[in-house]
This record gives C-alpha cells, sequence and structure tokens, in this order.
C-alpha cells in the first residue's frame, strides 16, 4: 500500500548557499568578524567559534556554534567562491540578514541559495517527505 507520509512539524529553514567573484576569502580576521556579525544579524546566540585556515594564502573552514544552531563558512579563495550553511531555528528573515551580512563582508559578485525545511518529527531515513511511499 502507497501512502504519503504524515505532516511534519518544522524546527526552522537550512539555508545553503554558495558565493561567488569573492574577496578576502584568505583573511582570518575578516571572516571571524564576518561569521561573528552575521550571528549578530540574525539575532542569534554565539556559544563558540572556529576557524581552521589551511595555510597563507588558502582557504579557511569556520563555524559559529549557535544556541538557535549555527552558521558555517569553507572558502576557496583560488576560486573565489565560498560555500556558506546558515540554520536557525524560527523566522526566515534572520536567515536573509545573516547571508546579507556574509554577502557583503565577502563583495560576493553572485549568489545561489538553496533553502531546506528542517522537520522535528522523525522521517525514517532515505525517504523524501513529499513523495508517497510504501510504509
Amino acid at each position: 500500500m502507497i501512502r504519503p507520509l504524515p505532516p511534519m512539524d518544522f524546527a526552522g529553514t537550512h539555508l545553503i548557499a554558495d558565493l561567488f567573484d569573492c574577496r578576502h576569502l584568505a583573511d582570518m580576521a575578516r571572516v571571524e568578524t564576518a561569521l561573528r556579525a552575521a550571528a549578530a544579524a540574525a539575532n542569534a546566540t554565539l556559544l563558540d567559534l572556529k576557524l581552521h585556515g589551511f595555510g597563507p594564502g588558502a582557504g579557511i573552514t569556520g563555524v559559529a556554534l549557535l544556541a538557535e544552531s549555527h552558521i558555517s563558512i569553507h572558502s576557496w579563495p583560488e576560486h573565489a567562491a565560498a560555500a556558506v550553511d546558515i540554520f536557525l531555528c524560527g523566522s526566515l528573515d534572520r536567515l536573509d540578514q545573516a547571508l546579507a551580512v556574509l554577502v557583503a563582508a565577502f563583495e560576493a559578485g553572485r549568489v545561489v541559495e538553496h533553502r531546506i525545511q528542517r522537520g522535528l518529527a522523525a522521517v525514517p531515513l532515505g525517504l523524501h517527505p513529499n513523495a508517497p511511499h510504501s510504509l
């Protein structure tokens, strides 16, 4: 028998963004300041911030651990690109405000966004919540 999954309750929206034509992606201080500013713009509670640089002129991975979840970045200065991940419980406008800070900090020329609603209800591994399934 095929039947749809029950409706899910959503915890928040997960924003995945690719930033292109960027500057300052190898600047550790700039990445730290940008992550702190993005958390503040989202009105989020910063619990911790970790950065790892991959050497002079190379990329940086950074994560801001938030009470509301996280904001992370991985940069490729040699390609003028960065991958950004923002997950916050609650209001969508807070996601947009956090992303706007990062786009401005790295002077991104182009941004590609994907948004995913994240749920509280358990969904069996591998099942897509919008497709009918054999249960």
